[in-house]
């Protein structure tokens, strides 16, 4: 198992990037909230390893969203816990190791303190989520008073009314109070509105400096971020997993480092994060999209390369992840990479993104089963769009390159005969 050295903070903050993506209107949603709970906590004079896990877990806490239509939902209040999407997130984060234990916090973060207070969890917990929950509520009031005004100071009073109402029923009066004290103010507003809320961003950053990384904490991280983004669609189930485990497995047969292997396997996890952004209407259309649907669906390998190009000891994952709709013959995007400029492990990156499509059924085709499969890549292969080895070394070791993807797909995918 190779190491990494990264900071885990800083990967976390950056490929949190994504949860961006889902609504437009409402860019840095979970930063903002992580400020918000941050100067909670400092004023409650929590202590900095109670404040770093809050701050994460805030950054993280709409993890179990990814379809655009219960983000909506959230955003209009039609529901407390939209889509389920807690449960969703706390599912997420248990499988995730180094992250697990905030799957409670997570869990809880929309519930009501007169419920919250009888549950059986540690009183940090539950706390953690409750002022998560606040902050939560907070942002969402103050989005949606400036769609009425753009001075964000005419809105906080009655921002700040709304939230000491809810005080002992659905917040707990302790966070409550300290909230009314920290957003008294005009600062207080103006950092949040103006997302110059990075300060404390800054200095939690700082906390945990660049350190060796087994590749299997990083790994559990990309999971995580890969089933938010497969989950969107029911046609995307663990695609990206399927991606990872016959890109790892080409590098393995084209005999590269194992080090490289494991970068590879993490941008077959992490390509498509930039879907996040694509409307879940045009990822399950069924007919051909209109152009300005495809120009939208075109975007995402560049808002992937966009997300994770700052994270420091990622070396040449975002361009890998990026690439894998470029095209031998430059005729791919984002970039028109062509030839050389496309490294071996991005052109195996590019085939293993269609072998692991064409093995799933998507709304506008059915699955297409092996031969036929292979027939589609050399016929790629002839127009010089896809790496002719790699194709060669799939079509060598069919089988086995079918079983890297099998345990990814929906049991009505995997029925075949060779």
């Amino acid at each position: 198992m190779s190491i990494f050295n990264i900071n885990l903070h800083e990967t976390i903050f950056c490929l949190s990037d994504a949860l961006n993506l889902l609504g437009s209107r409402h860019i840095d949603h979970g930063k903002r909230v992580a400020f918000i709970t941050a100067e909670c906590a400092k004023a409650l004079q929590w202590d900095d390893r109670q404040i770093d896990d809050l701050f994460l877990a805030a950054i993280l806490h709409d993890c179990g969203i990814s379809k655009t239509v219960v983000y909506e939902r959230l955003v209009n209040f039609n529901g407390k816990n939209a889509g389920n999407h807690c449960v969703k997130g706390a599912e997420l984060l248990s499988a995730c190791s180094p992250l697990a234990y905030l799957a409670d916090c997570i869990l809880h973060h929309h519930v009501d303190w007169e419920e919250l207070k009888g549950v059986d969890l540690s009183d940090k917990v539950k706390l953690a989520a409750n002022c998560i929950y606040m902050a939560d509520t907070i942002d969402f009031l103050v989005l949606q008073y400036l769609d009425e005004s753009p001075n964000i100071l005419t809105h906080k009073d009655l921002v700040r009314k709304q939230i000491a109402s809810k005080k002992d029923s659905v917040f707990v009066a302790t966070i409550v109070d300290v909230f009314m004290a920290v957003s008294e103010p005009e600062s207080f507003w103006l950092t949040l509105e103006k997302g110059h809320n990075s300060g404390y961003a800054k200095a939690w950053l700082g906390h945990k400096q660049v350190v060796p990384t087994p590749f299997s904490d990083l790994k559990s991280i990309a999971l995580l971020y890969s089933r938010m983004v497969d989950a969107k669609s029911h046609y995307t189930q663990q695609h990206s997993e399927g991606v990872a485990n016959l890109a790892r497995f080409l590098g393995e047969l084209f005999a590269l480092p194992e080090h490289s292997c494991d970068k590879l396997e993490l941008a077959g996890l992490l390509h498509d994060l930039g879907k996040l952004r694509v409307p879940d209407a045009i990822l399950e259309k069924p007919g051909k999209l209109t152009e300005a649907e495809w120009l939208l669906m075109q975007r995402h390998s560049y808002d992937t390369y966009d997300i994770i190009k700052d994270i420091q000891g990622f070396e040449e994952i975002p361009l890998w992840a990026a690439q894998h709709h470029e095209r031998v013959d430059g005729s791919g995007y984002p970039f028109h990479h062509k030839g050389d400029a496309l490294a071996l492990e991005s052109r195996i990156i590019a085939v293993a993104d269609v072998f692991q499509s064409l093995s799933q059924a998507r709304p506008y085709r059915e699955k297409i089963q092996p031969e036929e499969l292979m027939h589609i890549l050399n016929l790629q292969v002839q127009a010089n769009k896809i790496d002719k080895q790699v194709v060669q070394r799939i079509d060598a070791n069919l089988v086995a390159c079918w079983e890297q993807v099998k345990t990814c797909l929906p049991i009505e995918c995997i029925e075949v005969e060779f």
